[in-house]
């Protein structure tokens, strides 16, 4: 055996004795070398953070729902006679005034039913004529006893059939009339007048389901949406019998088209999407709506007056509900349990006893931070750029009147 491995061997004492002085060392050099770093404490840490006040401001409150547009009348241009297509005076796309003549059906048949049906009335009323005057000479002739009271009578009841049987001929005259009139097809609306359905020449007739085209009225014009029909209390709260603002925006939310206020509610929610409709006007006057077009419809149930706002983004979810950082007098960031209701653009109304207008809230960082934590705060560049978006007056962008709120945890 070695030097080396009699020095480290267990079975003699003098190996037992430098065994146990390798492993105290040992020991005890570990025990030095983490020691100091588990009794020394971390520095605290300052986290950069961005910050925005707390205010208060007017907020609208909104209901969004998606729906269509539709014209505000709607008429499919039909033929009420049957006959040939003479003439068509109108241009596909073309703004028509009520009245306006668009169309002309052939009207020689129904001008020679016109002046027959007035050339029966005319013999009829002769034949009513003659009638009359040998009346008069059997009412002398029996009052001088020279005719019977029987044929008195029968000259009377004569009298009275021909009556009625020119009564009858002027019915048909005028219905007569009426065919005739129908053959000049006018506009019975004022509107944008669409595609042309058929051309001159071809026989149109009046049990025909597809008319000339279709009169559109989109000044004004209509738009129906939805919503939930857990609303409805809002909305009585709010009063139907003030018109209530509606805002037209594209599907997507990103563009306002136009501004119109709220017609009427629905009478009844549709049981199976547990919906209700509502229909809203529009001038249009720039034609930015056509029926059958998509849009997001903003209604404008009221205005929360001077209400306490935070930013969208400064909202945390926590285990217990939604809560901000708030930056007290000594940079540290102290947690503020909220509650919240209508969300307007990059604002939220917060309803909550411990936060107070001025406060500075953290907007951005917030994953970094523990309550209590140092924080070195600047201003969110993006604060008064959605100050001034507020300020337009412009409708909401999203509110769905709950707590789930925009800004969730980081």
């Amino acid at each position: 055996m070695s030097a080396v491995g009699r020095l480290f061997d267990p079975s003699t004492t003098r190996g037992k004795v430098v065994i146990g002085a390798v492993v105290i060392g040992v020991v005890a050099a570990g025990y030095h070398q983490f020691q100091p770093a588990a009794s020394k404490r971390a520095p605290d840490v300052t986290v950069p953070v961005s910050v925005e006040k707390v205010t208060r401001q007017d907020v609208p409150v909104t209901r969004v729902g998606y729906g269509t547009v539709r014209a505000y009348n709607s008429v499919v241009l039909k033929v009420r006679v049957d006959g040939a297509l003479q003439k068509i005076l109108f241009k596909e796309g073309q703004d028509v005034t009520e009245g306006e003549v668009l169309a002309q059906i052939d009207p020689r048949p129904y001008q020679a039913a016109l002046s027959q049906a007035l050339a029966k009335k005319s013999q009829d009323e002769a034949q009513l004529a003659k009638a009359r005057n040998d009346l008069r000479r059997f009412t002398t002739l029996n009052a001088s006893q020279f005719a019977s009271q029987q044929s008195l009578e029968n000259q009377q009841t004569n009298v009275a059939a021909l009556e009625a049987t020119v009564k009858s001929d002027e019915a048909a005259a005028e219905n007569a009339r009426v065919q005739l009139g129908y053959t000049t097809i006018t506009a019975p609306v004022s509107g944008r007048i669409g595609l042309r359905q058929a051309d001159v020449g071809n026989i149109m007739r009046a049990a025909d389901q597809v008319g000339l085209a279709t009169i559109s009225t989109v000044h004004p014009i209509s738009a129906i949406f939805s919503l939930p029909a857990s609303e409805l209390p809002t909305l009585t709260r709010a009063g139907f019998a003030k018109p209530m603002p509606v805002y037209a925006y594209t599907s997507d939310d990103r563009e306002k088209l136009a501004e119109g206020e709220l017609l009427t509610v629905d009478s009844a929610v549709d049981e199976t999407s547990g919906s209700v409709k509502l229909k809203a006007t529009f001038q249009n006057a720039d034609n930015r709506l056509w029926p059958g077009q998509s849009i997001s419809a903003h209604l404008l149930v009221t205005t929360e007056k001077n209400a306490l706002t935070v930013p969208a983004n400064a909202l945390q979810r926590g285990p217990t509900g939604l809560f901000v950082y708030v930056v007290d007098a000594n940079s540290k960031a102290i947690v503020h349990p909220v509650e919240t209701t209508e969300t307007f653009g990059a604002s939220v109304i917060v309803v909550s006893a411990d936060l107070k207008e001025g406060d500075m809230v953290v907007t951005t960082g917030q994953s970094r931070l523990q309550p209590g934590s140092k924080v070195a705060a600047h201003a969110d560049k993006g604060a008064d750029k959605g100050a001034d978006k507020g300020a337009e007056g412009k409708a909401p962008e999203k509110s769905d009147g709950k707590s789930d709120a925009k800004g969730g945890e980081r």
